[in-house]
């Protein structure tokens, strides 16, 4: 039969390594989680959890088991690592900016202009090929691209199976593709 969590505490109290291998196997995975969702970088996760796991080896007397479950204490105290984790790496990006500052960047007028010309006539294109596709095909490409419906949505929608949206979808694509290379 499994230990319950406040047991294990006990036994790590009692520097027991075997408890401390068992807690770390059935909640790393979950705090992981919860650290790499607020840091998303998967170095720095692993990092904070390491740090939490240590934290609650070095001083396991600090989980107080009439304040609620351990596995809310530890994601507890996976989370605000992970937050402290993010307001160092901002510090550290501001000292940067701040030590190495970006020169102006120098506008080149006639480069922006030719970067709004090539952009709207890039639109045009876009736009005639769209226009060029049959009724049927060009209606499913604008609900999905332009209003964000899923495939499932417009089937439903529409009235028609899945299969035929994705086909559909699919002929548009190679259409436009062609259209605008």
């Amino acid at each position: 039969m499994a230990e319950t969590d406040l047991e294990l505490m006990r036994r790590i109290s009692a520097r027991d390594g075997g408890a401390f291998e068992t807690l770390y196997q059935r909640y790393a995975p979950a705090c992981y989680g919860v650290a790499l969702r607020v840091l998303h970088q998967a170095f720095l996760a692993q990092e904070v959890v390491h740090d939490a796991f240590l934290a609650m080896w070095n001083a396991p007397d600090a989980y107080d088991p009439t304040r609620g479950p351990f596995r809310s204490y530890l994601l507890s105290l996976v989370h605000h690592r992970a937050v402290d984790a993010v307001r160092r790496e901002e510090r550290l990006r501001a000292r940067e900016r701040r030590a190495n500052p970006e020169p102006p960047a120098v506008e080149d007028v006639m480069e922006a202009v030719a970067e709004e010309a090539d952009l709207a006539d890039r639109r045009r294109q876009v736009k005639e090929a769209l226009a060029s596709l049959p009724e049927e095909q060009r209606r499913l490409v604008e609900l999905m691209y332009f209003r964000g419906w899923t495939q499932s949505r417009i089937a439903d929608e529409e009235g028609i199976p899945i299969g035929t949206v994705k086909s559909r979808v699919f002929a548009a694509m190679r259409r436009l593709r062609e259209a605008l290379s």
